[in-house]
């Protein structure tokens, strides 16, 4: 069996397994079981990402290696770029609670540490987007005037 046929083999049976689990959830209810089915579909969608970042990096960095062994460095300069923002957004992040809720389960000061970080990591990322559109714009323009 070639590779071909058998990334289509299991391609093919995680989507028989989701239809399987999201048929099985509408069949028990969404909300009855207290949401048991929905939990089920996360556990299921959080092994689906997994499974994609997993092929994502491996395959990257089979082909990267392959075709350029010194792209590694490379991929290892920019891994170790993305870990140091994380960890200035980490440091950065407050980690208090401003609302007061009526919840007798608050989150602990290091869950609410690691929202705040994922917090400032996404609105990081928003500007940047944003700030690469517009920089990407004026460039084309400049680059057409001439």
């Amino acid at each position: 069996m070639n590779s071909t046929k058998l990334f289509k083999l299991v391609m093919l049976v995680l989507i028989v397994i989701s239809v399987v689990l999201l048929v099985w959830g509408f069949l028990t209810g969404f909300a009855s079981n207290d949401g048991r089915a929905v939990e089920v579909l996360l556990y299921w969608a959080y092994i689906i990402l997994a499974i994609a970042v997993l092929a994502v990096v491996v395959f990257g960095l089979v082909i990267s290696a392959k075709n350029n062994p010194k792209s590694l460095v490379k991929l290892g300069i920019g891994i170790l770029a993305i870990a140091a923002v994380c960890f200035v957004a980490y440091l950065v992040s407050p980690g208090n609670m401003p609302l007061q809720w009526n919840n007798p389960k608050l989150p602990s000061a290091q869950q609410l540490k690691l929202t705040d970080t994922i917090l400032t990591l996404t609105y990081l990322t928003g500007g940047v987007a944003i700030l690469s559109i517009i920089v990407g714009e004026v460039v084309m323009a400049i680059r057409n005037k001439k």
